[in-house]
């Protein structure tokens, strides 16, 4: 049977309602006669708001940014959020961790339309195993949110928007790829009104991706692996259904599943072994928003995520590890004043482990939650507070509170503090020997100072300067030879800036990051694992005639990892999509364009130089 930390480095070592996303938005500063065109979120206070108003960094990717993207998952999305570092062990498919702001994958919360998918397990979401394909937008919220959100919010939250229907006549569409590594995609999709006044919608998509691979480690540095191409067959679904009654109410239903099978290496196997991880990432809710007076808005939220994987060597199984979250959450919008709202709900999480290494015991998991946010001229406040009271440890408080002041229409200051925590995962507290029921949640705290400019020339920039503290973090310690046991022992501090810039120049379209931190084990005094000091990310698109071309440039510094150093390195990424009429286009892509070799995590490859192309249609 294999303890938590081999599990963990087996898989490491083996591979609310929709809004819409741009309008005209008065901005809430002296000179009231200026209009900002902003996109529109709901992550950053639970609720829509316009991009430039949000206290916490927040970034948006909406459809073009998502069609003019070279990657083809949400972890290559992210690459391009500021603050957000990427560690693969090998190719598409692979054991995937995200660092949002130097916090682990454990302490950076991934929510699908609302929903939690994570592994109760291992305290982390497969989003390795989320296709674009089935995306319509992603919202990342930088900092400690768990006033918002509860336990996992620490580093931030990462919320995938999946495909919504349309107010117009049914379309139709597809897609079909090829390229290097034997890649094979097909994407089918169609979406609109069912009826003539638009109040029932839906949309529907299914994609399915493939690819050969290559050997995901090294065999210079894990000779004990066999040397075989790591292939990845991923096959995926989403589709949403919505009513609207009335002026007043609407309800609507949405569906998401992954399904992933990835041959993956294992340092510690044979150079025969073959080895498999099936998976999958399943998200089905229901919704229903209804307007009670002119100034309470209700929203219910019945949903469940799951998690599945099963691993299995030469054709024999191995172990299973399945998953599931039931969430139910009732939400209350009030409108206090003009500029001034409070919002209040209830939630209920149930969490289910099945499994033949270990057992649990159901986790349930009642939160109450409150959040104000105003604005009294040019101050802007908000103010959010969460309880979440756990069958299995306890509760735990967490608090949020932030503060914007307009110097100008288009500056803004902003300050926060924050109080957050991360539940212990199922192996924390109950794996067979190293689990340690009386252990309790991981703590930070974190301030924020920003400073933004936003205006529709521009777009946002942001330059942001934070700090978080870490205690309670949850560490395997050696009792006796060869056996561990979890403990709240571990102490850690991230430092940083964090530069972020999404908007235009003239008809060009930028996104560029920058990051320089400080993330430290104060307990041993070194880096914290796979977390560069220095990365930086810049994506630059124009449209030319029919054509619309582009490119990408994410470069990271050296890090530290378990088991070696890791290099620097510059990955330069080329794309050009051309309209040959207005259905029909053809896209390529050129991935590493400088054949770099280089790792994100300690002995496994990355992908080398790649072409791509894609033909697709869409009705108009």
């Amino acid at each position: 049977m294999l303890s938590p930390i081999a599990r963990a480095a087996l898989l490491a070592f083996a591979g609310l309602p929709r809004v819409v996303h741009a309008q005209a938005v008065t901005p809430q500063s002296a000179d009231a006669s200026f209009t900002v065109l902003s996109p529109v979120v709901v992550t950053a206070e639970r609720g829509p708001q316009a991009l430039a108003d949000t206290i916490p960094q927040t970034s948006l990717f909406d459809q073009q940014d998502l069609a003019d993207t070279t990657a083809t998952d949400l972890p290559g999305l992210l690459q391009l959020a500021p603050g957000a570092q990427i560690s693969r062990t090998g190719g598409p498919g692979s054991t995937t961790s995200l660092y949002l702001r130097g916090a682990s994958s454990t302490q950076s919360l991934v929510l699908i339309d609302g929903v939690r998918v994570d592994s109760v397990s291992l305290g982390t979401a497969q989003i390795a195993q989320i296709p674009l394909d089935q995306i319509d937008h992603v919202e990342v919220v930088n900092g400690n949110v768990s006033a918002l959100y509860g336990s996992g919010a620490i580093g931030g939250v990462v919320q995938v928007f999946t495909k919504d229907g349309g107010d117009h006549p049914p379309r139709f569409n597809f897609s079909l790829g090829y390229g290097s590594y034997h890649t094979q995609t097909q994407q089918v999709g169609a979406n609109g009104a069912l009826d003539k006044d638009g109040r029932t919608t839906f949309s529907v998509s299914l994609s399915r991706s493939k690819d050969d691979g290559f050997s995901a480690l090294n065999p210079r540095e894990a000779p004990s692996a066999n040397p075989n191409a790591n292939g990845y067959l991923n096959e995926s679904i989403s589709a949403s259904l919505r009513h609207k009654f009335n002026d007043k109410w609407d309800a609507g239903i949405s569906y998401f599943q992954s399904n992933g099978n990835n041959s993956y290496d294992n340092a510690y196997g044979v150079p025969t072994d073959l080895n498999n991880l099936y998976t999958k990432v399943r998200q089905v809710s229901a919704s229903a928003n209804g307007k009670l007076t002119g100034w309470w808005t209700t929203h219910f939220i019945l949903s469940e995520g799951d998690d599945r994987s099963v691993s299995n060597t030469n054709g024999l199984y191995d172990y299973r590890f399945d998953t599931d979250n039931r969430q139910y959450t009732w939400q209350n919008d009030f409108a206090l004043a003009t500029q001034q709202k409070l919002r209040v709900g209830y939630e209920r999480l149930d969490q289910s482990l099945d499994s033949d290494t270990f057992a649990a015991p159901t986790r349930h998991v009642n939160s109450g939650f409150a959040g104000y946010t105003g604005r009294f001229g040019r101050n802007q406040i908000q103010a959010n507070v969460r309880r979440d009271q756990y069958s299995d440890f306890g509760g735990a408080n967490s608090y949020y509170l932030g503060y914007g002041f307009d110097i100008t229409s288009n500056w803004k200051l902003s300050a926060s503090y924050a109080d957050s925590f991360r539940a212990p995962s199922f192996d924390d507290l109950y794996y067979p020997i190293s689990g340690n029921p009386s252990i309790q949640p991981e703590r930070s705290h974190s301030i924020e100072a920003a400073l933004q400019y936003a205006s529709n020339a521009l777009g946002v920039m942001r330059l942001s300067a934070f700090q978080t503290r870490y205690s309670n973090l949850i560490d395997y310690r050696q009792v006796t030879p060869g056996i561990y046991l979890a403990e709240n022992v571990g102490h850690a501090k991230v430092q940083g800036l964090e530069g972020s810039w999404s908007g235009h120049v003239g008809k060009t379209d930028v996104r560029a990051s920058v990051t320089l931190q400080n993330p430290v084990d104060l307990d041993n005094e070194a880096d914290l694992l796979r977390r560069a000091r220095r990365f930086a990310s810049l994506a630059v698109n124009r449209s030319i005639a029919g054509w619309r071309v582009g490119g990408e440039w994410i470069v990271s510094g050296p890090r530290e990892d378990s088991s070696g150093k890791l290099g620097g390195y510059g990955i330069v990424n080329l794309s050009t999509r051309y309209n040959i009429t207005k259905a029909w286009y053809v896209a390529a892509q050129i991935q590493n364009l400088l054949n770099k070799d280089y790792e994100t995590a300690y002995s496994y490859n990355s992908p080398r130089r790649g072409a791509y192309v894609m033909v697709g249609w869409q009705q108009q």
